[in-house]
């Protein structure tokens, strides 16, 4: 099998203080078929000066600076999909972290088998501001699929790579992403690769140093203040809010006969008062990788939170 052409997508904004150290670790890369796409989000503070420089150390053409649409994180990962031409494999990329130099190529050899669409993520080691290691990311041992993908993002955008098939599912629902408002590149693109039947691989083998400081844009999200942050959120609205945009952004989607029920099971859940919601959640199979994560969200649909 002919290596793929892999497409890194690397949104930037202000990221100059870290950026250097993230170009060095894709320059470090030990699969080498790869080409990468910046899309900077009108910074001032030497980014796009930096990421020149480097593309002029670079063969010509593999680097390619674009302005983003200015509107936020999310909305420059969805605008880098159409980055990647009819083919090509696509790797997300955060501008602060620094990839491990296999990275890519374990990735490409996790899914260099697979016919249908595949999406690749992986562990991470959490750092601090000067990356040095704290803990590495969660492992997750419940099974990873569409039921878990409609309340739960497990598939880490820094870490994630897609095939073909999968980048060619995530383009065409890029415009309904859009007009939905989804909160998260990541967690939408688990959502989209998971509702098709596509293979989704998580591997324990951390694939980066994830770096958490004062600007980063999501943060590491198992601490006891971040969990009890979510747990507001999940009872105070906003997680119902996050959970009907992904709902709206699938439904316009031709999806197998299976993921639609499950999704107007999603919509009930959504849109009932107490019971009727947790009996929904039940019907649809809904499930957090975590009993207490999962008690959280019955008890937020029992009590009507999720209704947007």
């Amino acid at each position: 099998m002919t290596s793929p052409h892999v497409v890194i997508l690397l949104a930037t904004y202000q990221g100059a203080a870290h950026l250097r150290t993230q170009l060095t670790s894709i320059a470090g890369q030990s699969f080498g078929r790869w080409s990468l796409v910046v899309s900077d989000d009108n910074s001032t503070d030497g980014t796009r000066e930096m990421v020149a420089d480097f593309a002029q150390d670079r063969p010509p053409g593999q680097i390619r600076l674009i302005d983003g649409p200015r509107q936020g994180a999310t909305a420059n990962f969805l605008s880098l999909l159409d980055q990647v031409p009819p083919g090509a494999w696509a790797a997300f990329c955060d501008q602060d972290d620094l990839w491990f130099p296999d990275k890519l190529a374990r990735a490409v050899a996790a899914m260099a088998h697979q016919t249908g669409a595949a999406h690749y993520a992986a562990r991470t080691i959490i750092t601090d501001a000067d990356l040095r290691p704290l803990v590495p990311s969660r492992q997750f041992h419940r099974p990873l699929g569409f039921r878990n993908a409609l309340v739960q993002a497990c598939m880490a955008g820094n870490t994630s790579v897609f095939n073909a098939r999968a980048v060619a599912l995530l383009q065409a629902a890029v415009p309904h992403a859009r007009r939905a408002g989804v909160i998260s590149h990541d967690w939408w693109a688990y959502q989209v690769t998971a509702a098709h039947g596509a293979q989704l691989i998580h591997d324990p083998r951390p694939a980066l140093l994830y770096r958490q400081h004062a600007r980063s844009e999501v943060g590491r999200n198992d601490t006891a203040p971040a969990l009890a942050a979510r747990f507001r959120k999940l009872m105070g609205g906003e997680f119902g809010t996050w959970l009907r945009a992904g709902h709206d952004s699938l439904a316009p989607l031709d999806l197998p006969q299976d993921s639609r029920l499950t999704l107007a099971q999603l919509d009930q859940m959504l849109s009932r008062p107490g019971l009727a919601a947790v009996a929904a959640l039940r019907r649809g199979g809904f499930y957090r990788q975590t009993r207490a994560a999962t008690a959280a969200l019955v008890l937020s649909a029992l009590t009507g939170a999720l209704r947007a």
